[in-house]
């Protein structure tokens, strides 16, 4: 793999105790929108990672304007356990981070099988692929705050509360946490076998991403072919994050468990600070304010159930880890703005930059995942 100088050397930071630095590490869902950024975060950390995933599902889509080079680059369906288990086996992978997913509420309702049986079964096979390769030191499987059993309380919901959903795509999260959760239990309680921790995260946004159904993404198709969007919810009340601090803590977590520390093989939030838990509507009016072509109207057209109102508590995460957010609402959305700017106006990808810029944020804040070099 090539070697080449990333955001640690540039800023002059420790990035997760350089943990990560020359490590094997499979990401399923690599060409997704998430899944894109880790993997870029990773390259730059100087990891030698495999991606495991479909073809992208957009054009454009944030994986192929990266143009990153990957050990290996498999396109397999996780649900194919045979193909899934040798490519897993080929790479030796140290840690796991699985994000591959069919991650759409409104498409799990014209596909329920194929949800159910990615997101269950895909996981299971990640997990039973997993088990029988020694290398394999950590798992990191992501799946959503829509996993609760949601009573659209005003409040967080904790890791403790009740797993449910109404739709597919939550039901079966839900169902991936149940099978992680027994799979940690059977298989990987005694000494020597992976450490496996889940990821519950709320709606991420930022640059790079066409996904259909999502806020951000209708709208920029919307500017790109001249159009207005209707919106589904305006008042609809989401924990909104800029996808990077997701990641901060998958790749916190993830050294955690690299580091052996048995108590932090559970589930955990990520979630944003209590203020940015804002409606659709406060969104679109901030986003307005950096980028006047934005435009939008409301629909009355019944649509599939989905969530009114839905918090994260991760307070745990943020007492126990420590993981912290580094931007607020405001800046991430400025910097989704800017980037998508950059996109169209300039035809420039400016993510390794935002990367950078987020992490120096970091530093600054004195965020205990960076440090200075030599530290």
């Amino acid at each position: 793999m090539e070697q080449h100088q990333g955001a640690m050397e540039v800023l002059g930071v420790n990035q997760f105790n350089n943990i990560y630095c020359g490590k094997r590490i499979v990401i399923t869902g690599h060409t997704g929108f998430k899944g894109s950024w880790l993997t870029l975060w990773l390259t730059e950390l100087g990891a030698e990672v495999t991606g495991i995933a479909l073809e992208p599902e957009t054009n454009p889509n944030h994986w192929s304007l990266l143009n990153i080079q990957l050990e290996n680059d498999y396109r397999i369906d996780i649900r194919d356990y045979s193909k899934l288990s040798t490519a897993i086996t080929d790479s030796e992978p140290d840690i796991v981070f699985h994000l591959a997913a069919q991650p759409l509420v409104r498409r799990s309702y014209r596909q329920p099988l194929d949800t159910w049986s990615t997101n269950v079964m895909g996981t299971a096979n990640l997990l039973e692929a997993c088990r029988h390769m020694p290398s394999v030191q950590a798992i990191v499987a992501i799946t959503t705050d829509k996993c609760y059993a949601n009573h659209e309380w005003p409040w967080g919901y904790r890791e403790i509360d009740p797993l449910g959903g109404h739709d597919p795509y939550s039901a079966s999260k839900a169902g991936s946490e149940f099978v992680a959760a027994s799979y940690r239990s059977a298989f990987f309680s005694e000494p020597g076998k992976p450490l496996l921790a889940t990821c519950r995260t709320g709606n991420v946004i930022g640059g790079g991403d066409w996904s259909e159904d999502r806020l951000i993404p209708d709208l920029i198709h919307a500017i790109t072919a001249n159009q207005i969007p209707e919106i589904r919810s305006p008042y609809a009340t989401r924990p909104w994050q800029h996808v990077l601090e997701s990641l901060s803590g998958y790749l916190l977590l993830g050294q955690r468990l690299l580091e052996g520390k048995y108590d932090f093989a559970e589930a955990w939030n990520f979630g944003p600070e209590p203020n940015a838990n804002c409606q659709v509507n406060d969104i679109l009016t901030t986003m307005k304010h950096h980028w006047s072509a934005i435009e939008w109207q409301t629909t009355d057209i019944p649509q599939p159930h989905e969530a009114n109102l839905l918090y994260l508590d991760s307070a745990k995460a943020r007492s126990r880890l420590p993981w912290h957010s580094v931007w607020s609402l405001e800046q991430a959305l400025r910097q989704t703005v800017f980037w998508y700017q950059n996109w169209l106006e300039q035809n420039q990808i400016i993510s390794l930059q935002q990367l950078n810029d987020y992490v120096e944020q970091a530093h600054k804040q004195h965020i205990g995942w960076v440090t200075n070099a030599g530290d």
